[in-house]
């Protein structure tokens, strides 16, 4: 990584998260959100070439070294977006640039949507909206969710007996990624353990959200968002084959060649990225 890199704790009032800084101090402010049991080395490929921005690479709460939500709360989105604007509130960022990944561009839109005054850009890769749900079946996906969080006191996360079993099972996941970028966010991901290693990461992480919003909600968003927004599309990754909802997607798009992690699975898609993003944010 960059020697720009800077490790920094922001102790929010309602929990603490860890972070990376990228770039110049006085940069245009832009605050990263990774994917789903992903972290801030996320961004260890892509933002040391993005030019004149100064980038928080948060670990979102329940991830890499973040602290966990308390007992008996949840992941909603919006307790992710609270978390973003009381980052940007201790960095005193009134209004600031979004760049995220898969789970971190969904919240980036609906935090810009939200909000639409306090995001000047929006950078997204391979994400938009959340899955969305018809209205009949919001009770049977509540009653999922329910019986999922009662199994799951009785579970046990996962034990790797060395650090290369631990990479590999990344390597594997439910979205595959290189070992290059396996090992990036092991870095942040695994933690010794009686037994070996395990991920930190939430295991609440994995439970079923308790609902989910109707696809008119989710475009809601979108349509609200009035800032310059930028979304990189993997040819080979989850957003191409939905053609209908890009379609419905007033914003700019490129399709670059890669996967779901083609900011991170090697140094050519993070330099396609990065030229993409810097066109976009355009910053000399």
């Amino acid at each position: 990584m960059s020697a720009q890199v800077e490790e920094v704790r922001l102790a929010l009032g309602h929990i603490e998260l860890a972070a990376h800084l990228f770039g110049p101090a006085d940069g245009l402010p832009v605050i990263a959100l990774h994917g789903w049991l992903d972290n801030a080395n996320s961004f260890a490929r892509l933002a040391p070439r993005l030019k004149g921005l100064r980038i928080v690479a948060l670990d979102l709460a329940g991830h890499g070294y973040s602290a966990h939500r308390p007992v008996g709360a949840g992941y909603a989105l919006a307790d992710y977006a609270h978390d973003v604007l009381r980052v940007a509130e201790q960095l005193g960022w009134q209004r600031f640039g979004l760049l995220g990944h898969s789970l971190g561009a969904i919240i980036s839109v609906q935090l810009a949507g939200a909000l639409p005054d306090r995001i000047s850009h929006l950078a997204l890769i391979d994400g938009v909206v959340p899955p969305t749900l018809s209205e009949q079946d919001a009770a049977e996906r509540l009653g999922l969710a329910l019986q999922a969080q009662l199994r799951l006191d009785g579970k046990r996360k996962s034990v790797y007996a060395t650090l290369e079993a631990g990479v590999e099972a990344r390597m594997k996941g439910m979205v595959a990624v290189s070992r290059e970028a396996a090992e990036l966010l092991a870095q942040r991901g695994l933690m010794p353990v009686p037994g070996g290693y395990s991920w930190r990461s939430d295991s609440r992480l994995t439970l079923p959200s308790p609902s989910r919003l109707h696809p008119d909600q989710a475009m809601a968003f979108v349509k609200r968002i009035a800032c310059p927004t930028c979304l990189v599309v993997a040819a080979d990754g989850m957003l191409a084959r939905h053609t209908a909802l890009l379609e419905q997607l007033p914003f700019e798009q490129v399709t670059l060649p890669g996967g779901h992690h083609l900011h991170l699975n090697d140094a050519e898609g993070a330099a396609l990225v990065a030229d993409c993003f810097n066109r976009f944010f355009g910053i000399p």
